[in-house]
Parts: C-alpha cells; structure tokens; sequence
C-alpha cells in the first residue's frame, strides 16, 4: 500500500513539473542572429523564418536581405534589438563586442552564444539551434548530412604529398593567419601546410620579407565581396619565392571559407581541387 502511494505521489509530481519545465523551454519564434553563420545555420535546419534582426553583412541566403539590421562589423545597435521584442539573441562571441553582449544580458534579453572552434563544432551548432528552436529533425538530418560530408572529405585527401602554402588574408596591411585559426583548419584538410602556422600571433601582419624567407610553393588568394577590394601585390618583382617562381597562385572563395557554415565545405573541395591542379 505505502509502496503505491508513493508511485502515485511521484506521478503526480511528474504531471506537475514536466509541464513547467517544457514551458520554460518552450522553442524560440523571435530570434536575432548576430553573425552571418548563425543566419545561415538557422535557414540550413528551417528556422530561417524565425529571424527578426541580424548585422549587415549576413547576405546569405538571399532570404536574409530582407531581414532587419540592428548592427554592423561597428556593433550593435541595442534600440533597435530591444524594440524588436526578441525571446532570443545568439550572439557570436569571438566576433560580437562584449560590451555589446554585456549590455544585452543587464537589459534583460535572453543571450546564448555562438562561439565555434573546430571544423567538427558546426555540427554541434546546428544541433543546438535546433534544440532552441525546436527544429530538431531537421537539424539532425542536416548536421550528419555535414560529418558525413566533411568525413569524406578527409579522407580523400588525408595521402597526398604536403605542399607549403601562403594564405594572403589581406593585402594592405599584409596578413595571414598562424596555427591555431580556423582557416589554417581547412588548409591541413587539403594536405596544405601553412608557412606561417607557428607564428603566436593568430592574423600577424607580415611583411614580403617574411614570405621570401618562409618559401612558400603556392599562394592562395581568398576573394570575398566587398565594397573596399583588396589592393593587388605584383608577387612577381619577388621571383626567389617558389610560388611566385612557378607561378603558383590560387584564388578561392572567402565567403565560403571565412564562415562557420555548412558551406564552408564546398569552399574546402574547391581550395582542395585547385591545391591539387599545384602540387
């Protein structure tokens, strides 16, 4: 008898608390993104429509055009976010002001960060958004489709023979980036290995003496769209490096690599294709 009582007890206590508890988690329907990959991610597992303000610069799809702006690379504008009533904000940690995201949690808003690190973590992301959207399926499907993906990807490419290469981040001021960036990630997928990787610098500005001393066998040259292009470096007034001596340039999509989508693995394949047409 005390032993049904108490399972009766515990069942009512289940009835009480499970629903207070899938109220409080209820999925997210107004969302701000503060980063192009964290657009991206949320129209990948269909949550796109649930956007209600993102940065200037989140351009893709063609959806997210017609998403409000409350922000820009300058930071955010919190008038605007606060007016748009959001039940939640995913800001970009490495990438948002902290200031900004600060500001956010004393007014009150409802903030979870974005803050990916390894190629592997876009996954993990896109299984996280779906959680607070209440995406999950799609989410999933989407987030094996990725591994399975990127698995593929290594392993095609895991035997070929190592080539030294030079990322030119940027050309005025000279820049690349060191070992512990999430580019130099998706260079060592393709067998690339990065004539600046030991540098403790993440994105140290260099000069054309320190490529001519590093020796690199090819030069990838990321595009991006921009409003400000890069300057053009005539590489060839410094024949002594092996690239520029062998003509050995490649270019490569930047909205593609520089972001943590899904699509950064076709901009893998591609720079993988071009390193091999070079090796």
């Amino acid at each position: 008898m005390t032993n049904r009582f108490l399972s009766l007890a515990l069942a009512s206590i289940l009835l009480i608390v499970l629903p207070a508890k899938s109220f409080a988690e209820k999925p997210k329907q107004r969302i701000i993104a503060l980063a192009p990959h964290i657009v991206e991610m949320l129209f990948d597992i269909g949550a796109g429509d649930k956007i209600v303000g993102t940065v200037n610069y989140a351009d893709f799809p063609k959806a997210a055009l017609d998403i409000p702006r409350v922000g820009s690379y300058h930071g955010m504008q919190i008038e605007k976010i606060l007016a748009l009533n959001p039940d939640l904000v995913i800001v970009w940690q490495s990438g948002n002001s902290q200031s900004d995201i600060d500001k956010m949690k004393r007014l009150g808003l409802k903030v979870v960060m974005s803050n990916p690190k390894n190629i592997a973590d876009v996954a993990t992301e896109l299984r996280y958004y779906g959680e607070l959207t209440g995406n999950q399926k799609q989410a999933e499907s989407v987030a094996l489709a990725y591994e399975k993906r990127l698995s593929a990807l290594r392993i095609k490419n895991k035997n070929k023979r190592p080539i030294p290469v030079f990322y030119q981040l940027w050309s005025e001021p000279m820049m690349t980036i060191n070992g512990t960036t999430w580019i130099n990630q998706l260079i060592e997928v393709c067998q690339g290995v990065n004539v600046f990787k030991s540098n403790p610098t993440p994105y140290p500005k260099i000069s054309t003496e320190n490529v001519i001393v590093a020796q690199p066998h090819l030069i990838v040259l990321p595009d991006e769209n921009s409003d400000k292009p890069q300057p053009i470096i005539n590489w060839q007034k410094w024949p002594e490096i092996p690239a520029v001596k062998n003509n050995k340039f490649i270019h490569v999509d930047a909205d593609l690599l520089h972001r943590f989508s899904t699509r950064m693995l076709s901009g893998i394949e591609d720079m993988c294709e071009k390193i091999d047409q070079h090796r």
